[in-house]
């Protein structure tokens, strides 16, 4: 990318997507959901109303500018700091996009807003939806998704069926496993007898291999998860990032985070602010410097602050 964006980011190496350009459609932690594995955090802002959020006209002139001047992607993914579907525009801007280019266009969306006939008929431009279950009833959502007050678990599922009958494209669903929350085999099945209603194209199992907003959040062995994948029918794919991504933009960004934190204990918007990096990409470096243990991270007053190990800090 040539310039700096308002609401532009990567493209980003992706396991689902390749390379990914994201638009993201929300303020920083704008969200239906204030789900416990977060990456991101918190959400600040928790939400079901439906606005326009970002300016429309602002976000099609990015995307117009990135296309004619850069315009290199696998994939382009409304998704970000945020739930995409809360923005009211959404639908204008996937139009814009699959009128201007012919790269895939996929949604990440947790699924939530799927009970209105405008945000199904809007998501149904897209090429791929990604959608969320981890729940297999109220009392287990307010648990793990803690949605906006007066939300339901019906309204989820209800929406996500019918989506599937509506839309023509790829309809993945993701499943996030948390040990000792949602991952006995009994949790699993109903979870899976669920999926199996929807009637997703692909089934993918991840957990939270990046620090979490809360520390009851915790990651699934990678072992169990390969057995929990064989409850559902056909047997769900692994996507949880274990192993980092090799690539050579990959690790020098990777390096220079990792140089800044043995310097100095950072949280992720930290990292962002001083890089310009979207706070999705800093997720994933993190994650990755996370996982071959060259850095920690350590909760403290509703921040995650994260140290290089073998490190002093100044």
């Amino acid at each position: 990318m040539t310039r700096s964006y308002k609401h532009l980011f990567g493209p980003v190496p992706s396991r689902r997507f390749g390379r990914s350009l994201g638009i993201d459609l929300t303020p920083f932690k704008t969200c239906s959901y204030d789900c416990i594995f977060c990456q991101l955090g918190h959400t600040t802002r928790h939400t079901l109303e439906r606005k326009n959020y970002v300016d429309v006209a602002e976000t099609l002139a990015e995307i117009e500018h990135w296309l004619e001047n850069d315009g290199k992607a696998d994939q382009i993914t409304l998704a970000g700091s945020g739930e995409p579907t809360l923005h009211a525009g959404f639908g204008e801007i996937l139009w814009f996009i699959k009128a201007r280019t012919k790269i895939p266009v996929a949604v990440l969306t947790n699924g939530s807003m799927l009970y209105l006939p405008e945000v199904r008929k809007a998501a149904a431009m897209a090429d791929i939806v990604k959608i969320s279950l981890s729940a297999w009833d109220q009392q287990s959502l307010e648990t793990i998704n803690r949605p906006a007050p007066g939300y339901r678990f019906e309204q989820l599922i209800d929406g996500e069926k019918q989506f599937r009958d509506e839309f023509k494209g790829q309809l993945w669903i993701e499943v996030f496993m948390l040990d000792g929350i949602n991952t006995t085999p009994a949790e699993v099945a109903k979870i899976a007898t669920l999926v199996k209603q929807i009637r997703p194209d692909r089934v993918q199992l991840n957990t939270c291999v990046r620090p979490p907003a809360e520390e009851s959040a915790r990651a699934v062995p990678e072992n169990k998860l390969r057995e929990l994948a064989t409850i559902f029918e056909p047997a769900a794919e692994i996507i949880a990032e274990y192993r980092a991504a090799k690539g050579g933009e990959v690790k020098v960004n990777e390096q220079a985070i990792l140089e800044m934190l043995q310097r100095r204990p950072c949280t992720a918007s930290q990292i962002s602010e001083v890089f310009g990096m979207h706070l999705n990409e800093v997720s994933k470096y993190l994650g990755m410097l996370t996982r071959s243990e060259q850095i920690t991270a350590t909760h403290r007053n509703n921040d995650v602050y994260y140290f290089a190990q073998k490190s002093q800090a100044c």
